[in-house]
């Protein structure tokens, strides 16, 4: 094995890579978006790119979405760059602070909203920086932070890190002009110069079968549904033809908040904002006994009960609990102890590979957190099952150091299975796991890409979808693969677009050949 080999990157540490060595090249020509899966090493062609450029005498800056994120590129940066002077920084420091690390060190690590803060207060500029790393580029949109500080980037490189960018082909345009992109740069697991480094990931669908006590519940929740959706077209709110989303929904209630603030204070108005809402908590009532199960619809449906009961309650929960079928749904609630049948499955497949081998660890993503603690309750019950939550830290949940010190014990084998809502999704170095089980599969491909890429990185690894027959769950799944068939298509156009853009004078400013 040969190793990387630069003064600023400590000898005999990291493998030496074909595809990082030609990517990071690439990078040192012109701004550039790097789109490779989870797993691959983005954080080391970003460590060599900014080894070049220290050695040029100008600064670098890692900017990263969350806290954990940034005390992981710290310690990684830490680890494997010699003789650089490495600062991090953050919002409770005082401004002066601040001020002295970006001052005193060669490469500072941070979180986007702080250095926006300061740019905006003048506290410094970026004059003195070559290389600015935008990790999880994809969220350069709108008003996020990236795109500020970029507006204020005019001396250096940009190089922008992603391992999912997302299917909207204008949305990538948007990321790369927000950041003055010019060009993209891909790879898969396929490609010639990876594929020697890459393990085989395996994916494959788990179907179960609703038993009736769910589907008769799905049944009354979608009549009482029908109820409000049927008000809402009838009262010239909602196109008949317009499927029933939660997308739609929202539009409906923005439509109706807008008529409202202009004065339309009628009780037709306010009897759609009813509707409206209620049909909000009933589809998300359906999805929660399609996909999770009756222990959690039924604690939602009583914190509906419990808002209805006060004085000052939602007019929609109280509107809910009074329809006629509202009792009948109650008493197979209230009478029935069946079970999603996702969660013995789910036993089942966590209990044949952690007892296959001591060293074999899985993740579990599943969407609520109150889902995460029913099923942490139950595969703890497995023999050898050494089981923990990962959730993000508000309403109470983990504080960022907590899930990182989480990580360090399921890396090192504290536990060996980690149950997960999105929080351990994006960027956080999570240990490689032989397994990944999605309890239920979600409609994003960024998301999706996110998950599988916690499997397949040191070994062989296997992704499994776990979906309900004839339930929202078949749904949400094509809906994720037709976008991640997008995605790779718009990537292959996104370079053409990208030259078209340069050319026709589009970008902010053009700094292609300085390094």
């Amino acid at each position: 094995m040969s190793f990387l080999s630069h003064r600023y990157i400590a000898p005999d540490m990291i493998e030496e890579r074909t595809y990082q060595r030609n990517i990071a090249n690439d990078c040192l020509k012109e701004n550039t978006l790097v789109i490779i899966p989870t797993g691959l090493g983005k954080t080391i062609i970003a460590m060599i790119v900014a080894a070049h450029i220290l050695e040029k005498g100008k600064k670098v800056l890692i900017l990263a979405p969350t806290k954990p994120l940034v005390e992981q590129h710290y310690s990684t940066y830490s680890q494997f760059m010699n003789d650089v002077k490495i600062g991090t920084m953050n919002g409770l420091m005082a401004p002066e602070k601040r001020a002295k690390i970006i001052e005193g060190n060669d490469l500072i690590v941070c979180t986007p909203q702080v250095v926006d803060n300061d740019l905006q207060n003048d506290r410094y500029s970026l004059r003195d920086f070559g290389l600015i790393v935008f990790d999880e580029a994809h969220r350069a949109v709108g008003g996020y932070s990236y795109v500020n500080i970029a507006s204020y980037y005019h001396s250096g490189l940009t190089l922008g890190m992603t391992a999912s960018p997302g299917s909207d082909l204008n949305k990538m345009i948007e990321v790369c002009r927000n950041l003055d992109i010019t060009h993209a740069v891909m790879r898969s697991d396929d490609d010639p110069d990876v594929s020697p480094y890459v393990h085989d990931t395996f994916v494959r669908n788990e179907i179960v079968d609703m038993p009736d006590d769910l589907l008769n519940v799905i049944k009354i929740l979608n009549k009482m549904l029908n109820v409000y959706l049927n008000e809402l077209v009838n009262l010239k709110f909602m196109d008949p033809g317009w499927p029933a989303s939660t997308k739609h929904l929202l539009v409906v209630g923005d439509t109706l908040q807008k008529r409202l603030a202009r004065g339309e204070k009628t009780s037709m108005i306010f009897r759609g904002l009813v509707s409206q809402s209620a049909a909000i908590k009933l589809m998300h009532a359906i999805g929660l006994a399609e996909t999770q199960g009756m222990t959690t619809l039924r604690n939602y449906m009583l914190k509906i009960e419990s808002d209805a009961s006060t004085a000052k309650g939602a007019k929609a929960s109280k509107d809910i609990i009074n329809q006629p079928s509202y009792k009948e749904l109650w008493r197979i609630l209230r009478d029935t102890k069946v079970e999603h049948p996702k969660i013995s499955r789910l036993m089942s497949l966590v209990s044949q590979e952690i007892n296959s081998s001591e060293e074999h660890k899985v993740m579990v993503f599943s969407q609520y957190r109150e889902t995460c603690d029913i099923l942490v309750e139950k595969l703890s019950r497995i023999p050898n099952a050494k089981v923990t939550k990962l959730i993000g830290q508000s309403n109470g949940g983990l504080k960022q150091k907590e899930q990182i010190s989480l990580l360090n014990d399921f890396r090192n084998g504290v536990y060996n299975v980690v149950v997960s809502t999105s929080v351990g999704e994006e960027g956080l170095d999570i240990a490689s796991t032989d397994m990944v089980i999605f309890y239920e599969p979600v409609p994003s491909e960024i998301r999706t890409i996110q998950r599988r890429g916690r499997t397949g990185r040191k070994n062989t690894g296997e992704v499994i979808v776990m979906i309900a027959k004839g339930t929202r769950d078949e749904a949400y799944e094509r809906t994720s693969e037709r976008k991640e068939e997008m995605m790779r298509e718009n990537l292959d156009k996104l370079n053409m677009d990208l030259r078209l853009i340069t050319h026709s004078g589009q970008r902010r400013q053009t700094r292609l050949g300085e390094y």
